[in-house]
């Protein structure tokens, strides 16, 4: 069953000022992490760790259909 994942943003000032929210529909924890680490670029690769803590942090709703796994929405400053 898919889930989907609100999530806050991980990357702390000041490479991002105010922070943001992250919407990904995925299968699991690890498949929404996966999703994550490969849509960023290297600069915010130290931060993928903080990553995978928001995702245990996230609002997650089960899905009734079935859709496609990735980033709905996305807002960062």
């Amino acid at each position: 069953m898919k889930k989907l994942y609100v999530i806050d943003y991980w990357v702390p000032f000041p490479s991002s000022e105010y922070g943001g929210l992250v919407v990904v529909t995925a299968e699991s924890d690890e498949q929404c992490y996966e999703i994550l680490v490969a849509a960023e670029d290297s600069y915010n690769s130290h931060h993928f760790p903080k990553a995978w803590e928001a995702i245990q942090k996230a609002q997650v709703f089960n899905l009734v259909e079935d859709v496609e796994s990735k980033i709905i929405e996305r807002f960062t400053t």
